[in-house]
């Protein structure tokens, strides 16, 4: 296993117009992280930024480890449906380019005024899966599902979407956190999934009764969790790991911190952490 670092770690000094993508992966390359993911959404001209980022890479010794697409498969207009579909066909196309066979898709959300019903909204969900993971199969990428959300946040509503679409090119992208937004524990979820995971995302909450602008997040249930280095919160990632050695997993583990410090402190105490946790678990584990 190999540790990256996923830009949406410091999404906020992109939001804030302070970063852009070549600055995330000099600062990346200051990191154990072997590895980025991108995400679609932090270009803020492709065609100019794109052979600046190639020789950044470069520069920086570092792997694409994954390319995020960030769709919602839930809407009403076919039309729109179409652009979400082109939305993660795209993303499988920067993949390729960038040389990773990793495409983290979503599911979607329903709309805040309740016009599209939970069956109906699945639907779409699966029909845009399916006709995206046709495109994916054919270019020799995996779309890996976060447990996101309402359609995919628990373990088997994402392992019921990857058997209903029933295409081997869509597979899990384990997110260690959102599960607790679920009501479900990771442990769980982590058993559940073998088999299906080939992305993984770690991040870590805290439960917490105190909202805090920026990096508090609210569970299905209305409970609240605080975003925290990982090995500070809730989940627990050792055990997590060594299920995942277990199974034989191989592929990358994506930091996504999500915590109150500093973006680049966080990341960097983040990244440590987890690649001395993983470590630690190959060296103790017994099977």
């Amino acid at each position: 296993m190999k540790v990256a670092l996923s830009m949406w770690s410091v999404h906020k000094y992109w939001y804030e117009g302070k970063w852009s993508i070549l600055d995330f992966i000099d600062f990346a390359g200051t990191t154990k992280a072997q590895g980025v993911e991108l995400l679609s959404i932090f270009w803020s001209d492709k065609e100019i930024e794109l052979p600046k980022v190639e020789e950044a890479l470069k520069r920086n010794k570092l792997e694409v480890s994954s390319y995020a697409a960030c769709n919602n498969f839930v809407v009403s207009d076919p039309e729109q449906r179409k652009a979400q579909l082109k939305e993660v066909t795209d993303a499988v196309d920067m993949a390729v380019h960038f040389g990773t066979n990793i495409v983290r898709v979503f599911s979607g959300d329903l709309p805040h005024d309740n016009s599209i019903t939970y069956e109906v909204g699945m639907g779409y969900v699966l029909e845009g899966l399916a006709a995206a993971a046709k495109y994916a199969e054919e270019k020799g990428v995996l779309l890996c599902i976060e447990n996101h959300g309402l359609f995919a946040g628990r373990s088997d509503q994402v392992l019921s979407i990857i058997k209903n679409v029933g295409s081997p090119s869509l597979r899990s992208t384990f997110d260690t956190g959102n599960f607790l937004l679920v009501g479900q524990n990771p442990k769980d979820a982590v058993v559940d999934l073998k088999g299906y995971i080939s992305h993984v995302h770690v991040k870590d909450f805290l439960p917490t009764d105190v909202e805090q602008k920026g990096n508090t997040y609210k569970a299905l249930s209305g409970d609240l969790f605080l975003g925290k280095i990982p090995g500070d919160g809730e989940v627990d990632l050792s055990y997590i790991f060594t299920e995942l050695i277990k199974n034989k997993y191989d592929g990358w583990l994506a930091v996504e911190f999500e915590g109150s410090e500093e973006p680049t402190m966080g990341s960097i105490i983040s990244i440590d952490y987890v690649d001395g946790l993983v470590q630690s678990c190959i060296e103790s584990a017994t099977f």
